[in-house]
């Protein structure tokens, strides 16, 4: 599958809630006629197929129909951090399967985080396999509260979520730098495509 006119075989997406990591996706995706992997599908199939006494880690929500208001923006961040980092072997799965078939695929995600990219990247080039990830970032709250907005407008006013949304994307943007990895601003939205394509070329 490696060619030298493309930079990847597997690409990882990863950023907040509410950050426009779908739309991304889908644009990369149909750009190369690549598969793409909704992780968000995989962490519910997980999360069906086990409980909260035999993997604790994937279960953090499970007893609050409101976290942000029941556990307050602060725990809720902590607790979102630990599922994310509960689910990197599922990650590595999902990559090693990815990496066991002839095609393209790009995976997409809220919960892939930078230390599981860089282990996905280390595993593909050892089967000399390209495996490239970004990380999306919107640190202002309110923009992504307008994100909410225009795709779920029947759940009203999200304020909290998109304070949490905010404060999990400054953390996922510092671990990527941290790990060498890309981080791109979404604003301005319509130069996103273009400035992935260069951050990935």
């Amino acid at each position: 599958m490696r060619s030298d006119h493309h930079a990847w075989d597997v690409l990882l997406i990863g950023g907040a809630s509410g950050v426009g990591k779908s739309r991304a996706a889908a644009h990369l995706a149909a750009g190369r006629g690549a598969f793409t992997v909704e992780f968000d599908d995989v962490v519910a199939a997980l999360q069906a197929a086990t409980t909260p006494a035999t993997h604790p880690g994937l279960h953090h929500f499970a007893a609050h129909q409101d976290p942000e208001r029941e556990l307050g923006a602060e725990r809720v961040l902590e607790l979102q951090i630990a599922t994310a980092q509960a689910l990197d072997e599922a990650l590595l799965g999902v990559v090693r399967n990815r990496l066991s078939v002839q095609v393209p695929a790009v995976v997409e995600g809220d919960y892939l985080t930078p230390a599981a990219a860089v282990r996905a990247a280390t595993e593909a080039a050892g089967q000399h396999r390209r495996l490239r990830a970004v990380f999306l970032h919107e640190g202002d709250p309110a923009r992504i509260g307008e994100n909410y907005a225009h795709r779920e407008p029947d759940r009203g006013p999200q304020s909290v979520r998109a304070e949490v949304s905010a404060a999990y994307s400054r953390w996922l943007a510092a671990e990527a730098r941290a790990h060498g990895l890309p981080v791109l601003d979404c604003r301005p939205y319509d130069t996103l495509p273009q400035r992935l394509a260069a951050a990935l070329a």
